[in-house]
């Protein structure tokens, strides 16, 4: 009986033992995004900010805007901080916004190549 006991008592100190190995040893695997920081990808450099990008660039840009009523085309900033006006029909083209300036309905535009 008094072997019995003790061997009862020496597996179950061997499960606590047990028990708390695996506690302690247990990792935690946190997979967020894995993303390859050497390469990343267009849509996520597009996100960030022009400062933190792997290359840094710009946001601004300048493009060429067809007026609706003329068709004559005029270089704009994209950031531009004043109402530009078609120079030969005086329509207003694009109106100032806290960023980026709103292009009037019916303008079109492409940005322009070095």
């Amino acid at each position: 009986a008094a072997q019995q006991e003790q061997a009862a008592r020496s597996s179950s100190r061997q499960q606590q033992e047990h028990k708390g190995s695996s506690s302690s040893t247990q990792h935690f695997t946190m997979t967020f995004g894995v993303e390859d920081l050497l390469h990343p990808s267009l849509a996520s450099e597009k996100r960030k900010h022009k400062l933190k990008r792997l290359v840094q660039s710009p946001n601004s840009f300048f493009m060429d805007v067809k007026c609706p009523g003329c068709f004559s085309i005029t270089t704009i900033f994209s950031h531009a901080q004043t109402a530009v006006m078609c120079p030969s029909c005086a329509v207003v083209l694009c109106q100032p916004t806290g960023g980026k300036a709103r292009l009037t309905e019916g303008c079109s535009f492409r940005k322009k190549v070095d």
